[in-house]
């Protein structure tokens, strides 16, 4: 029996006041959560991201969020019909203001035994809506779909989740590195890479961890029982900057190990690591999102858009194409290489009905054996 489907929302428009609505009601929440981590930093801040930023900076841009917030409700109420979204906003601001929004006063933090990653949340969210939510609004590749798809609070679940938990994914992720080469005594050869100029070893260290990933995200697509923890990835069938948030925590732990171990076998300095984890951080969101940009020749050095898109095509006929995440050099030594032109697919994802909606459905879906195994974006042997 056929059933009726939803319509898909409709894109959002200037001037109706449901993005500035929107707009102030995610800093609304935003500010509150910031209050919260200047109250309680031993418990909601991360120790290796508060030697980023300073305590009397995150004041000024929490300040600036409220306000923010504040104008964008205004701007919302003058506009718009329904008033529940600026007045939620106006609500949740003035709440963050009650409780100290713009009398917080930083202060020395102790470190404590456990502690969530609340602010590099918060910032990332921040830093990466305000350059890739205009991107997507003024030139997107798919222009039916809406910023508010049918899984995207799926996504920002995904999102939340692996930030909140960035310290836990790192403990983990360096673990088998340090258990497998620790006792390699590769001092000399670490010092050798620490001596390289900044843009050298930076590249070097893209281009290495590509490789390895490069191998990993190969295997993940070639093996039966790997690809029901991959397949979470490419469940989602509205490609945008959150998309490349919905990974599997098994996904998350085999692929960061093996991407993060020649960073620490090589022992590359602190500067380039950090540099490569912002450039991962905000390329990573670049090539799912929704976005039409064109790159001219950068995209035959750099994995665009574009290319990744291809990589989540949903066509069978496109399958085993475009793993390198960073370097489309990798996927033409190896033979996976595709990139038709300015041609984009029709469609990305898995065929509809093929997986589970929803976040713990997906967290327990690769653990029950699964009829469509076989009928996803794996590799085709031949291409192997």
């Amino acid at each position: 029996m056929n059933t009726l489907q939803k319509p898909s929302p409709q894109r959002l428009r200037i001037g109706e006041g449901v993005i500035s609505g929107n707009a102030s009601v995610f800093l609304a929440v935003l500010a509150m959560a910031a209050v919260l981590c200047f109250h309680y930093p031993e418990y909601l801040t991360t120790p290796e991201f508060r030697e980023l930023y300073t305590g009397e900076m995150m004041k000024t841009v929490l300040m600036a969020v409220i306000v923010a917030s504040f104008l964008f409700a205004t701007v919302s109420y003058l506009l718009s019909q329904q008033k529940k979204l600026p007045l939620t906003g106006i609500g949740i601001a003035a709440m963050a203001v009650v409780t100290g929004g713009f009398a917080v006063q930083p202060r020395a933090v102790e470190k404590t035994i456990w502690h969530v990653g609340l602010d590099w949340l918060l910032i990332d969210l921040l830093l990466l809506a305000v350059i890739f939510v205009p991107i997507e609004m003024f030139f997107p590749q798919n222009k039916r779909q809406s910023r508010f798809h049918a899984e995207w609070r799926t996504d920002l679940v995904y999102f939340t989740v692996s930030h909140l938990f960035v310290q836990f994914f790192g403990v983990i992720t360096q673990a088998p590195a340090k258990l497998l080469f620790g006792w390699m005594g590769l001092a000399p050869f670490q010092h050798w890479v620490q001596q390289l100029p900044f843009v050298a070893g930076f590249v070097l260290a893209l281009f290495v961890t590509d490789l390895f990933q490069y191998l990993a995200h190969r295997l993940f697509h070639s093996h039966v029982y790997l690809w029901r923890f991959h397949s979470v990835h490419h469940s989602t069938q509205a490609m945008d900057w959150l998309a490349g948030s919905r990974t599997h925590f098994v996904d998350i732990f085999v692929t960061r190990s093996i991407s993060f171990i020649p960073l620490y076998v090589c022992g590359f300095s602190s500067l380039t690591f950090n540099a490569y984890i912002l450039f991962v951080s905000i390329h990573a969101v670049l090539i799912h999102a929704n976005t039409r940009l064109n790159f001219g020749w950068v995209k035959y050095l750099l994995v665009t858009p574009q290319y990744h898109h291809w990589h989540h095509c949903e066509d069978p006929a496109h399958y085993g194409k475009n793993f390198a995440i960073h370097f489309p050099l990798i996927d033409r030594l190896f033979g996976t290489y595709y990139l038709p032109g300015t041609a984009w697919p029709e469609a990305t994802g898995v065929r509809e009905g093929a997986y589970p909606k929803g976040y713990w459905k997906q967290l327990k879906h690769p653990f029950t054996k699964s009829p469509f195994d076989n009928d996803l974006n794996m590799e085709e042997p031949s291409s192997r």
